[in-house]
């Protein structure tokens, strides 16, 4: 039988690793999903609303960049979790903490993404219409943003607490 290299115990296998990737991965994929589709769904309210009201362009605008603020949160929790990474000396346990952490950023990074996007294209289409509609516009995307500061905030404490003792 071969003994099993000093490196390598039952809390540090050679395949713990693969959970911090896959927590690297799913921080930058849902993220990115959430900030596609919150740009993809407020950029058709602002496209038709730009036919009537050109002049309001700008101000719409917003839920594009707080769309595109949510993809932020899941590039920095991914590179915290990829400078941490190591092929030797890596535990389960850490692993673990960063897939969780990961998935709670990009997850939520996922549904603040939604959120923006369809308050964005509802809110775009009705500031149209009413420009008093403004500041509940506001008001109403920063609280979807909120929910993605919420997941990078959960996400920078776990990543806190992984600890690789091999």
């Amino acid at each position: 039988m071969a003994a099993i290299p000093p490196t390598l115990s039952e809390f540090c296998p050679i395949y713990s690793p693969f959970f911090g990737l896959m927590g690297v991965a799913s921080a930058m994929v849902f993220s990115s999903m959430g900030a596609g589709y919150g740009t993809f769904k407020s950029g058709i309210g602002i496209a038709g609303m730009g036919t009537f009201r050109p002049e309001l362009m700008m101000k719409a605008l917003i839920p594009v960049v707080m769309a595109g603020i949510i993809s932020v949160y899941g590039l920095v929790i991914s590179v915290l979790i990829a400078g941490s990474l190591s092929s030797t000396g890596y535990s389960l346990f850490s692993g673990f903490v960063h897939l969780g952490a990961g998935l709670s950023v990009g997850l939520t990074g996922l549904a603040a993404g939604y959120a923006i996007g369809v308050v964005g294209d509802v809110c775009v289409r009705g500031y149209a219409y009413q420009p008093r509609l403004f500041v509940a516009m506001v008001l109403v995307l920063i609280f979807a943003e909120v929910l993605g500061l919420y997941g990078l905030i959960v996400g920078l404490i776990l990543n806190t607490k992984s600890i690789s003792n091999c």
